[in-house]
């Protein structure tokens, strides 16, 4: 098994886990979170997984974004300068806060939020910069 797929595998597995947690913690009053920042091979392959994502649900040319919420007091932000840059924030819950800020080409971030009461901003300066978010409360 190849080094992508393990990274791959790691974070839909944590990502389960992590709304395992947040389901059966309703108010027990606390946060979970893990930032994942891969280079090289593993990059590449969650890159192409959010970019191709992201052209399936958008056939715009330059920078794409997506926001999904559900609960409510949820709020979120994208902002993107530059070219070829991919945001994805998926929260869920009530009073979620996240917000991504690209500035440069070719960046892509995923935040996914679970639970309640996350609040969470990224920044991504530069080119080709790749990153997940898993955050969850109770």
């Amino acid at each position: 098994m190849n080094s992508a797929y393990k990274l791959a595998s790691i974070a839909a597995v944590l990502s389960v886990v992590s709304l395992a947690l947040t389901a059966q913690a309703a108010d027990a009053g606390g946060r979970i979170g893990f930032t994942v920042n891969p280079k090289g091979q593993e990059a590449k392959v969650i890159r192409t997984g959010l970019e191709l994502y992201s052209l399936t649900r958008s056939w715009r040319k330059k920078n794409r974004a997506r926001v999904d919420q559900h609960g409510s007091g949820n709020g979120a932000a994208i902002s993107q300068q530059g070219q070829n840059n991919n945001a994805r924030i998926y929260q869920r819950g009530r009073d979620n806060s996240g917000s991504i800020s690209q500035n440069g080409n070719n960046n892509t971030f995923a935040l996914f939020q679970f639970g309640k009461k996350g609040n969470t901003a990224v920044t991504q300066s530069g080119d080709g910069n790749v990153g997940l978010r898993f955050e969850g409360g109770w």
